[in-house]
């Protein structure tokens, strides 16, 4: 039996075991035809050409009808707000392989926002100097800005800036600004420390240039971090048959089991990144969650194949 099986509850253990195999799926990989196809001159501290639009329309409409519900920690985003916390714990590991100075604020770009759950948390860090939040969704952006109102913190200049935009017309929109600067005697696209996109990689079809087109916002040293589903058949009875289709935690056809990808998956694509550092725990980390119902979210070792997860990867620079 696969460890990371053993180390679920009894209960959900004995339920997948009793499920009959998966057949006729097919899995994402990273075939020598990627590779190839998404072979660049280019570095992520140069400018590469704008990249197509991520944006799924399909995935905008099926966000857009949920929107409403975003801040009901009962509602559709019930297993969001659960699992916000878990967020900042892994946030925080990364971080600690090279803590910032206490009095270096940081700048935070969080893609995929939705109505702003960790976009508002990041927000009131210490830390935290602004959190830029940017999500297609229009209905979305509209319930992040209002709950915004709801919390003068939040309203200070500077504080958190919502963006109804793409990453990729965001660096549209972040190069017009830097030539027109270049022009007074400044320039440069702006770069963040950290950059997060949770639960967002899952819903996008081409995820691999659609992470790379993220690192050029990405300052050297700073972080990548999101979290995503593993493609395993324990994934697809959890997120798909249960989640789903049993238990009605979240609303059907929210995911799509073919689009999700495995860690080392993920961490092949940063391997072709030369920007990126993939050194296991200095520059590359990942964390595996279980949702347990009653419970909510915990950390399982090991899990990180079969499930919920989170992963982490550091932009190289001066001693990284």
């Amino acid at each position: 039996m696969n460890s990371s099986l053993l180390r679920l509850p009894v209960g959900i253990r004995r339920l997948i075991l009793e499920q009959p195999p998966l057949t006729n799926v097919s899995p994402l990989r990273l075939t020598s035809a990627y590779i190839a196809s998404t072979a660049k001159p280019y570095t992520t501290t140069t400018s590469p050409p704008p990249p197509e639009s991520s944006v799924n329309h399909t995935e905008v409409s099926h966000f857009s009808a949920l929107a409403a519900s975003w801040w009901d920690p009962f509602g559709s985003s019930r297993l969001l707000h659960l699992m916000n916390p878990l967020r900042h714990d892994f946030l925080r590991r990364c971080l600690s392989v090279s803590p910032p100075d206490p009095a270096q604020k940081l700048d935070i770009l969080d893609i995929g926002c939705g109505g702003g759950i960790f976009a508002e948390s990041a927000a009131r860090l210490a830390m935290a100097r602004s959190v830029t939040a940017i999500d297609p969704t229009p209905e979305c952006i509209a319930v992040a800005k209002r709950h915004q109102r709801s919390d003068p913190l939040l309203m200070e200049a500077g504080r958190l800036n919502y963006l109804q935009t793409s990453i990729e017309e965001l660096y549209n929109r972040n190069t017009t600004i830097a030539n027109s600067a270049k022009a007074g005697g400044e320039g440069g696209i702006k770069q963040y420390d950290i950059i997060t996109l949770f639960e967002v990689i899952e819903h996008i079809r081409r995820p691999y240039p659609f992470l790379s087109s993220i690192l050029p916002h990405l300052k050297p040293g700073g972080w990548l971090i999101g979290s995503t589903i593993a493609r395993h058949p324990v994934s697809w009875f959890t997120t798909k048959f249960m989640a789903e289709d049993v238990l009605g935690l979240v609303p059907r056809g929210t995911h799509e089991w073919s689009q999700y990808l495995m860690p080392e998956e993920i961490r092949e694509w940063a391997r072709r990144e030369a920007d990126l550092n993939t050194s296991e725990g200095t520059g590359w980390r990942t964390m595996g969650v279980v949702y347990v119902p009653g419970l909510g979210w915990r950390e399982v070792r090991g899990s990180e194949g079969v499930g919920n997860y989170f992963f982490g990867v550091r932009k190289r620079g001066d001693g990284v």
